[in-house]
């Protein structure tokens, strides 16, 4: 039998606030890429001091189109040249390695202290400039700033916003013996700079991004009972906003971050409400003697998609935010859970099970079809990048439960595995602003 979901987990089980940067990064493994990558140089970022660069752009600009898995990054050695100006470019040089694209660089210091990165991404064959700007950037900001052009990077070739600047959650759990404890953690997309949000030796369930990606909703049990808590993710205070009888589970914001949909059973069966985060005030969404679960929000706010067993057995179901009938949205295998909207609205990412293989599959809004991406047997908890591109979810390791990520037709699969314990729950954060 598939192992308990969110619901189930919380109906069976019936701390404190640490902000901590020594976390254990996260490796990420390219385990599958796309057959016919874009061939790519990036040249390593001149530095206008004696000094060694307080970080090496051109270095993380080439991991991030690496893990991509859609670009195949020619290696330093290999460079006919070393320029770092359009002017500087032998293209013949380039071309006859078949290096299609080209990124060049420089890093220079102000005399304030702070930074401006100049770069060029440059057509090899046509002899011209696709994308070029100068970036300041502060010292703390040097690596986000790498990763933003990679973003530049990837929309130019890919046609897609390339999401290497945003960020994760996700929940580890460390077993020590009888005992375990979790951890909620944040870090960059890439798995640099992770940072502790809270330790407890009680579980930390469905954290998820506030729209504008200042803040988190999550379960907690610190208290022996589950409590919705949102932690503000600059100064790390929270706040605990449900801590009703019975169950107080699986939060979503809303698009405009004014409310939260989540399940309930303080009238005795969970049911889905929503919730005003300013005045706190619940509206009941669902009326079944199912258990009504898993809550997400559409990305235009006017529809709710949940995981009901009302059917005989977990599907998917939709309903109008502001109220009436829900209709059931999946029909294919015995089982469809944890539904999340991709950005554009048009499909939904969610855990198919047939055959005793829990997979995650992709449903088409409009046929209803879902096809399978993974292939395989215990796969949880996805979660559409804010481009749309992929999706991160954790997949059974040999050590346990790991990150994965998959792109949405399935050509690109990642695995993200921390240094120390099993990982759950992950959520993608949204594109934000510096």
């Amino acid at each position: 039998m598939y192992r308990t979901h969110r619901i189930v987990a919380e109906l069976l089980l019936a701390g404190g606030l640490l902000v901590n940067a020594g976390a254990q990064a996260v490796e990420i493994v390219i385990e599958k890429g796309v057959e016919d990558p874009i061939p790519i140089a990036i040249v390593p970022f001149s530095f206008s001091q004696a000094a060694m660069p307080p970080v090496d752009i051109a270095a993380i600009i080439s991991a991030d189109l690496t893990r991509s898995g859609r670009f195949a990054v020619m290696e330093e050695k290999d460079h006919p040249q070393q320029p770092h100006d359009f002017n500087d470019i032998r293209f013949k040089d380039w071309q006859r390695l078949g290096r299609e694209n080209l990124v060049v660089g420089q890093l220079k210091q102000t005399e304030h202290g702070d930074f401006v990165v100049d770069f060029r991404l440059v057509d090899v064959y046509q002899g011209q400039q696709l994308a070029g700007f100068s970036i300041p950037a502060t010292a703390l900001q040097l690596r986000r700033t790498a990763h933003e052009i990679s973003d530049i990077i990837y929309e130019k070739l890919i046609g897609v916003p390339g999401a290497f600047a945003t960020r994760i959650i996700y929940v580890t759990e460390v077993k020590s013996g009888n005992d375990a404890r979790y951890t909620l953690q944040v870090s960059d997309a890439d798995g640099y700079n992770p940072q502790i949000l809270l330790d407890s030796s009680q579980p930390i369930m469905s954290p998820v991004w506030s729209p504008d990606g200042k803040k988190l909703a999550y379960v907690s049990f610190e208290s022996k009972n589950s409590n919705i808590y949102i932690q503000d993710l600059l100064t790390g205070a929270r706040e605990k906003v449900a801590s009703n009888p019975g169950i107080n589970s699986a939060p979503a914001w809303s698009p405009d971050g004014s409310r939260l949909a989540l399940t309930l059973s303080m009238e005795g069966n969970p049911e889905i409400y929503i919730m005003q985060v300013g005045s706190r005030q619940l509206r009941r969404l669902t009326n079944n003697a199912a258990i009504d679960t898993e809550p997400t929000w559409s990305p235009d706010g006017k529809s709710i998609a949940f995981t009901s067993d009302r059917g005989g057995g977990p599907q998917i179901y939709e309903v109008p935010a502001d109220g009436g009938d829900p209709r059931r949205l999946t029909f294919d295998g015995t089982y469809n859970a944890a539904p999340d909207y991709a950005p554009d609205g048009n499909s939904i990412a969610l855990v198919h099970g047939e055959g005793g293989a829990y997979r995650i599959g992709l449903l088409d809004r409009a046929s209803k079809q879902v096809s399978v991406l993974t292939d395989s047997r215990l796969d949880e908890s996805p979660s559409f990048a804010p481009n749309g591109h992929m999706i991160i979810y954790t997949a059974m390791g040999a050590r346990g439960n790991v990150l994965a990520a998959i792109s949405v037709d399935g050509s690109v699969q990642q695995r993200l595995a921390p240094q120390e314990g099993e990982v759950r729950e992950p959520a993608w954060g949204p594109f934000t602003k510096r």
